[in-house]
């Protein structure tokens, strides 16, 4: 799985077999604000959520961004290892 940025639309998307998961941002004073993260209703508890947001910092990271999640659950994964500490607010 190869996770694309779109940003023109300010979204990462992770193509699955049946959808696409997105995770939505907008930019302020140098740093990405995650406001929104979505996976397909029908692939939903099969951990495609996890995945998506650990890829998405890994690319926002190797494009040299420090993020504040704003959306509950990509705070909760943020909070879950220390490895995003010094990355995500």
């Amino acid at each position: 799985m190869e996770i694309q940025h779109d940003k023109e639309n300010r979204r990462y998307k992770l193509p699955l077999d049946d959808g696409i998961a997105t995770v939505d941002y907008s930019l302020s004073q140098g740093k990405m604000f995650l406001t929104y993260s979505e996976v397909p209703v029908h692939v939903r508890s099969k951990g495609y959520g996890k995945i998506l947001v650990e890829k998405t910092f890994e690319k926002l990271t190797e494009e040299g961004y420090k993020a504040v999640a704003v959306c509950s659950y990509v705070d909760k994964i943020a909070r879950s290892s220390k490895k995003w500490n010094a990355i995500i607010e």
